[in-house]
């Protein structure tokens, strides 16, 4: 299985004094699979400032692991209720963090799917940040569009 696949993305960071930072994508990928691994992978574009990275997320028994490389150089992985250390390289320089997935939700399968991932980052074992990012994956010229409309209506 190897697909050209329309991947649509919505991202939050909830900040302090209750601030939320919304970023939105849509764009086209691969989506195939190696064993029981399923793999994402596109390119960031200057919509969510990481042009000229390449993004790729591995899915794999309820674990996800988001690779990027270019621009900014990254390895986060969420797998629900466990902190797993990551590292964070840009262009301002290099640090670790600390990644807690609270919530990991996978469905997909050979036609797409949808991903939802809500979590915290920690920097030198300080809370920083509250996150999510939902996901939806589907086959270039799919008849169904119910992705899009749920991607339009905030779910």
């Amino acid at each position: 299985m190897n697909k050209d696949v329309i991947i649509s993305v919505r991202g939050a960071q909830y900040g302090e004094n209750h601030t939320v930072d919304t970023i939105e994508l849509i764009t086209q990928g691969k989506y195939f699979k190696k064993g029981d691994d399923y793999y994402i992978t596109y390119r960031e574009s200057e919509v969510t400032g990481m042009e000229g990275t390449t993004t790729t997320l591995k899915i794999s028994d309820g674990v996800i692991t988001l690779m990027r490389f270019g621009a900014v150089n990254s390895q986060f992985v969420f797998e629900q209720g466990k902190k797993h250390i990551s590292y964070y390289d840009t262009l301002y320089g290099a640090f670790t963090i600390g990644v807690f997935a609270n919530e990991v939700d996978i469905k997909i399968n050979e036609r797409g799917g949808e991903i939802k991932v809500d979590y915290h980052l920690e920097i030198d074992n300080n809370r920083h940040g509250e996150n999510d990012f939902h996901m939806f994956i589907r086959e270039v010229g799919s008849t169904d569009d119910k992705h899009n409309r749920e991607f339009k209506k905030g779910n």
